[in-house]
């Protein structure tokens, strides 16, 4: 299978073709013919039938080295935390959080804070009205699991479920006050290190506690490799590294979040910090389509990155063309010929395997050139003072090449954008934090020119357009997926060839800013 061999984990999951584990490669085919025709924005895919990849691929710039943005899956490695926590004696689920992080708790203590318990927080039944996160934005404090603890709770813990990533933090909290480690430093020996996991990294909160709930960035195989883990109920090799009996537990339905109605897979119940999914599955799973789906009937792993708004299309796709075909491979049990089935009418094993390897997202399309590029080439646009800090951008046309630089409040941002291929580069655009970048190119009109710009370790990619008109250049910026909007500049600047500052310059309207 593609890039089997460039894998450096001394326990990198092993390989082989859909065919030779039950599985039709023409299924494969008709799963990613209908995603990058009805739901574009996969970043990988990774498949495992019987603990061995079947199917795996990364859409160009993402690759199989590139570790990448989990958000919300976060939550169930910490699940998975608490668990060995728990059979290490340090905690148990039925704690009162209060009397875990006494020093973070108010003066006066509410009687449904005083009846919240570890439970809670695993199940995101905290008795909370909303996210409790909202807390750190309206109080400001350093001190996260302070201000948490610090907002009303306005139900008894356990009536009701409310998705809350600031239940999680206060997990990671506990976690840390309990072991002394961070979150990542404890899981490492435990998990990681025997799963062959190097590199992972998790963002952090002012005090450096891991923020549980999101932050987390690995590869793609080592969130298959936590899903294969799962599967196994805590057996890697021989050696028990997560209690069976907690996984049952974080796994099954704990509490109820909403009418178990078919086709929707955020109602099916929840567990502690893993969903329960359609057709006996349970996964992981963060925002803009990262999951881990864990299909025990099927004994089978689907793992997922994407930059997608709507994350049902994607599990639609899955149920309707990997699963019956992995559900088949049960019944069958045995090797089928690559021209069984429909395989050989619609893809062969060798035929899947050269699809994966070489996908790739969409460059920008358009001409490689316009007959005004030598005239602005090098101008530097200039644009008022404006809440995208946005203070001047310029686009310079060379032979291989159009580079794109934007000025804003961290400096100067150069893009290298190539045409029909991918320029790496780096940039402080996204939220002003350096960041790997690749960057493709096209003109789109005779005056306008476009640029995708995809931060690969991450869901996001920026598409933006430069218009020319006399002297002026009308700068369109708008992302892929958000948890806002997606339009994040409009701005029109004006050149001034004689001027080197740049926050001299004409009138600019703006939409928000581009962080």
């Amino acid at each position: 299978m593609p890039h089997a061999t460039a894998l450096p984990h001394a326990t990198a999951l092993p390989r082989s073709s859909p065919e030779a584990l039950g599985v039709p490669s023409a299924a494969i085919h008709r799963f990613l013919d209908d995603v990058e025709a009805n739901v574009p924005g996969l970043n990988s895919v990774m498949l495992l039938r019987h603990g061995t990849v079947i199917a795996e691929g990364w859409w160009a710039p993402y690759g199989p080295q590139i570790p990448h943005m989990m958000f919300s899956l976060s939550k169930s490695v910490t699940s998975i935390a608490v668990g060995i926590a728990v059979a290490e004696g340090r905690l148990d689920v039925e704690d009162f959080v209060v009397s875990l992080l006494p020093d973070d708790a108010p003066r006066a203590i509410g009687d449904n804070l005083a009846a919240m318990r570890v439970r809670h927080l695993l199940t995101m039944s905290t008795g909370h009205a909303e996210d409790s996160m909202s807390a750190l934005e309206s109080t400001g404090d350093d001190n996260w699991a302070r201000a948490i603890l610090s907002i009303p709770v306005e139900h008894a813990p356990g009536t009701r479920f409310v998705y809350n990533t600031g239940a999680t933090y206060l997990l990671s909290a506990i976690l840390q006050k309990l072991t002394g480690q961070r979150l990542l430093d404890y899981l490492t020996p435990r998990i990681f290190a025997p799963l062959g996991i190097v590199g992972a990294t998790w963002e952090q909160c002012p005090r450096g506690i891991d923020t549980g709930g999101f932050g987390l960035a690995v590869i793609t195989e080592d969130v298959a490799k936590i899903g294969q883990l799962l599967l196994l109920r805590g057996e890697w090799h021989g050696e028990r590294l997560i209690p069976g009996e907690w996984i049952d537990d974080a796994t099954a339905a704990q509490v109820s979040n909403g009418d178990p109605t078919p086709g929707d897979d955020w109602v099916q119940g929840y567990g502690y910090q893993f969903w329960r999914s359609q057709h006996g599955a349970f996964r992981g799973d963060g925002a803009f389509g990262q999951f881990c789906v864990v299909m025990p009937k099927q004994d089978a792993v689907l793992v997922i990155t994407a930059g997608v708004q709507e994350l049902q299309p994607v599990l639609d796709r899955v149920w309707e063309h990997l699963l019956p075909a992995l559900s088949d491979a049960i019944i069958t049990a045995s090797p089928i010929s690559v021209d069984s089935d429909d395989s050989a009418a619609n893809g062969s094993s060798a035929g899947i395997a050269a699809r994966l390897d070489t996908l790739a997202m969409p460059f920008p399309t358009g001409e490689s050139t316009s007959p005004i590029a030598a005239g602005i080439s090098g101008t530097r646009f200039h644009f008022a003072e404006n809440s995208a800090r946005v203070e001047a951008a310029s686009l310079t046309v060379e032979a291989d090449r159009v580079i794109l630089t934007i000025w804003n409040n961290h400096g100067e941002n150069r893009l290298d954008c190539g045409g029909a291929r991918w320029l790496h580069g780096r940039t402080t655009l996204l939220d002003g934090g350096d960041q790997p970048v690749a960057a493709a190119g096209a003109w789109r009109t005779t005056d306008s020119y476009i640029a995708r710009l995809c931060y690969y370790e991450t869901p996001f990619v920026h598409t933006v357009v430069a218009t020319f008109a006399d002297d002026t250049m009308t700068l369109d910026v708008t992302q892929n997926v958000s948890f806002g909007r997606t339009q994040l500049v409009h701005s029109v600047g004006h050149a001034t060839r004689e001027s080197t500052d740049p926050h001299v310059g004409g009138i600019n309207q703006t939409v928000v800013t581009l962080s």
